[in-house]
């Protein structure tokens, strides 16, 4: 089901009432128009439900590379709450160290990859898609560059606007409306790019980075964390392929691809590859996953606490039973007590993964474009 920019953006405002100021989880969940987020939880889940992942056909699986825009969005429209609430405005995963709290870590995640890119003030640097702007907010800080979001989703991206007006950024960053695999710019419009666990929502990787090589200025760097599958990965195995069929499904992921497909795929665009690691792959104290595991023994500060606590056994009951609540009694809308548990499921899976070797969500790939492009 395609739609306009236009019919997005109208959908948006009239589900999450854009102009509404509004604090905690229940307070944006509750907020939200009842119809409207049950539609767009049907729509979601319609890609998904009933299909055996291990007997699943080739047509049910273009169904959702076809129709990644559509997926994506619904995905982002019922998710980005509980992902605030859960992590943050910074989607995405990180390694970890002793004493270093979890918003550090997360900082510093995004840091070291502003440093591959060698970025300076008044470079001006596209963020592939960014999410509710943490990561651009936070690089735009530590670097000086002006930084542009590529955003598919209206309700990522009007939080995005105010939380960079909020802090005085207003005029470093811009956010922009846009399908990262027909990207509205010009040719060679952009002196660095980066994408942080974004691009795997294409549904062809060699797409997404052959439109990162066309808006890229020749001798311009483009740096990237991909979630891939590893080597690790049998998909004839059926624990294996329930455990990577559970990400996809609970991230609005088309389908994951494996790091070796990923790296031909960014050779393909024309890039030369200046490196390519799976920073998963470590003697790390305190693993990735860890707040998925809900380890209150890893938490590193008092304030770790509160973030881990909601991962926890216990912290995922009070939020299912206080969501199904408000949903039970009409007010919460139908849909967020799923919801809730489709992000479950993403955790359980994302462990697992971890904990296999059969997944990474930091694959670092860093290309650059020609100076000479044929």
């Amino acid at each position: 089901m395609s739609q306009t920019f236009e019919e997005d953006l109208a959908f948006s405002k009239t589900l999450h009432k854009h102009e509404a100021e509004r604090g905690g989880l229940l307070a944006k969940i509750t907020s939200k128009d009842k119809e409207a987020f049950e539609n767009v939880v049907n729509n979601y889940m319609r890609y998904w439900v009933g299909k055996d992942p291990m007997s699943e056909s080739e047509e049910e699986k273009e169904a959702r590379r076809s129709n990644y825009t559509n997926m994506t969005n619904s995905y982002y429209n019922i998710a980005t709450d509980f992902y605030e609430y859960g992590w943050g405005e910074s989607f995405h995963f990180c390694r970890f160290y002793p004493r270093e709290n979890f918003y550090q870590a997360i900082a510093r995640h995004e840091h070291y990859l502003a440093m591959q890119l060698n970025i300076k003030p008044g470079m001006k640097v596209l963020d592939v898609g960014c999410g509710v702007g943490g990561p651009a907010r936070e690089i735009c800080q530590f670097t000086g560059a002006h930084i542009t979001g590529l955003n598919n989703n209206d309700y990522q991206i009007c939080r995005a606007m105010r939380s960079a007006v909020n802090i005085g950024l207003e005029n470093k960053t811009n956010f922009i409306k846009g399908d990262f695999m027909k990207m509205p710019f010009e040719d060679n419009s952009f002196d660095a790019v980066y994408a942080i666990e974004a691009t795997c929502h294409a549904p062809k990787l060699e797409g997404v980075y052959g439109q990162v090589f066309r808006v890229l200025k020749p001798g311009g760097t483009f740096a990237f964390y991909e979630w891939c599958v590893t080597d690790k990965y049998d998909p004839t195995n059926a624990d294996h392929r329930r455990i990577v069929r559970g990400i996809e499904y609970a991230d609005g992921i088309p389908e994951l691809f494996k790091t070796s497909e990923a790296l031909q795929a960014l050779k393909n665009a024309g890039f030369e590859v200046i490196s390519a690691e799976d920073l998963a792959v470590n003697d790390d104290q305190i693993t990735w996953y860890y707040p998925l595991e809900g380890d209150m023994g890893k938490a590193q500060c008092i304030w770790d606490f509160f973030t881990v606590f909601r991962m926890t056994h216990l912290g995922k009951f009070c939020t299912r039973a206080l969501v199904g609540g408000l949903e039970t009694f009409g007010i919460a809308p139908t849909g967020s007590l799923q919801t809730q548990r489709v992000l479950e499921t993403a955790g359980d899976c994302l462990v697992e993964g971890g904990r296999l070797g059969i997944f990474t969500p930091m694959y670092l790939m860093v290309g650059k474009k020609p100076m000479s492009v044929n």
